[in-house]
C-alpha cells in the first residue's frame, strides 16, 4: 500500500459498542483498501477528547478542524432549521418509508443547504437508530392524555421540546450519560429512546413500562467538513460516497433487526408493553397547532417535498 495522503479523523458520541461503531470502522477500513494506502480515516467512540456541545463539534467540524462527524438531523436545526423535519413526529409509517424519503428529493435539498454551511453530507449516508419508544417508572400510557404532567427527558433539539410539551408532558433535558441515574432517582419519571439505545443504556432496569408509540424516527447523518472534502480528488470522494452507501446500508439493516428483536425481550426485562393509536397523538400535536409551526420552520420546500413522499401532514 502506498503511503497515506489524507488522514481523517472520524468522532461519534455513541460507545464502541453501539449498533454505529463497527460499520464506521468497516467503511473506513474499506476505503483505506480501496485507495491503496493513500486515504486513511480512525474512528474515535464517544466523542473522546471532543470538548463542548455538537454544535461546538460542527464548528470545529466547518472550520477543517476534524474531518467527519455523525449527528441527529434536529440537532442541526439552529444551523438548517429544515434538518429538523427528519424527525417530525408521527409523520412516517414505517423504515422502508423513511429511506425513501430522506434518500430522495428531500435529502438532496438537506444536503444541499448544509452544503452552504460549510458541511457536506454524504448522500445515502443516514445511519439507522430507530424509531423512538416512551418507557416510564410508574405509570403505563396507553393514550395521549397519559402524558399530562409526565417528566420526560428529551435530548438537545427544539422540536422534542415542542411535541411533548404540545402532547401535555414537561420536557427536562438531561445528558444522556446522567440518564439512568435521573430515572433511578425519580428526577424524570420517563424517557423516549429507540429499544436498542434502551437496552444499551439499561433502561430498562430503572422503568417499569413500555409504550411502542413510534412517536419519532431518528437517525445519524453522516457529515464532512466540506472545506477538507472539496480538497479530495474525485476518485477519492467517489470510493468514500460509495463505500458510505454500502456500509449504511448494512448499518440500517442490523439496526431496524435489533430494534424489531428487543421488542420480544420487553417482558423478559422485566416491563410491560403497551400500544397506542398513534392518530390520536398525532391529532392531539395538530390541536396544538404543532403541525403549522414546524411547516414555517423548516420551510416551505422541505415540507412540500416531505409531503410528496408520503403524503398530506396536516
Amino acid at each position: 500500500m502506498s503511503a497515506p495522503q489524507w488522514r481523517a479523523r472520524q468522532y461519534h458520541y455513541l460507545s464502541a459498542d453501539s449498533h454505529v461503531h463497527p460499520f464506521l470502522v468497516d467503511l473506513w477500513q474499506e476505503v483505506e483498501q480501496a485507495t491503496d494506502g493513500r486515504f486513511t480515516a480512525s474512528v474515535t467512540a464517544g466523542n473522546a477528547g471532543l470538548p463542548g456541545s455538537h454544535l461546538a463539534i460542527v464548528d470545529l467540524l466547518i472550520a477543517g478542524e476534524i474531518e467527519f462527524y455523525v449527528l441527529m438531523g434536529g440537532i442541526l436545526g439552529p444551523l438548517v432549521p429544515a434538518m429538523e423535519i427528519q424527525g417530525l413526529p408521527f409523520a412516517f409509517s414505517d423504515h422502508a418509508q423513511v429511506h425513501k424519503t430522506l434518500d430522495g428529493p428531500l435529502g438532496d435539498y438537506l444536503r444541499r443547504e448544509l452544503a452552504a454551511k460549510g458541511i457536506h453530507a454524504l448522500p445515502y449516508g443516514l445511519l439507522e437508530n430507530g424509531f423512538r419508544h416512551i418507557s416510564t417508572t410508574d405509570k403505563p400510557v396507553r393514550k395521549a392524555e397519559d402524558l399530562e404532567g409526565l417528566r420526560i427527558r428529551i435530548p438537545e433539539g427544539r422540536m422534542f421540546a415542542d411535541a411533548f410539551a404540545s402532547l401535555g408532558a414537561v420536557p427536562v433535558e438531561v445528558n444522556v450519560l446522567k440518564l439512568y441515574a435521573a430515572l433511578q432517582n425519580h428526577e424524570i419519571d420517563a424517557q423516549e429512546n429507540p429499544l436498542s439505545i434502551t437496552e444499551a443504556l439499561r433502561l430498562h432496569e430503572v422503568t417499569k413500562h413500555v409504550a411502542l408509540t413510534s412517536h419519532m424516527w431518528s437517525g445519524f447523518n453522516l457529515i464532512a467538513s466540506r472545506k477538507f472534502w472539496d480538497k479530495l480528488p474525485a476518485d477519492v470522494q467517489q470510493i468514500i460516497e460509495g463505500c458510505a452507501r454500502k456500509h449504511v446500508a448494512r448499518q440500517r439493516a442490523h439496526t431496524d433487526a435489533l430494534n424489531r428483536a428487543l421488542e420480544s425481550k420487553i417482558a423478559g426485562w422485566g416491563m410491560s408493553a403497551t400500544t397506542v393509536d398513534r392518530k390520536a397523538f398525532r391529532e392531539r400535536l395538530c390541536e396544538a397547532g404543532f403541525y403549522r409551526r414546524w411547516r414555517d420552520s423548516t420551510g416551505a420546500t422541505a415540507w412540500g417535498l416531505l409531503e410528496d413522499s408520503i403524503g398530506k401532514i396536516s
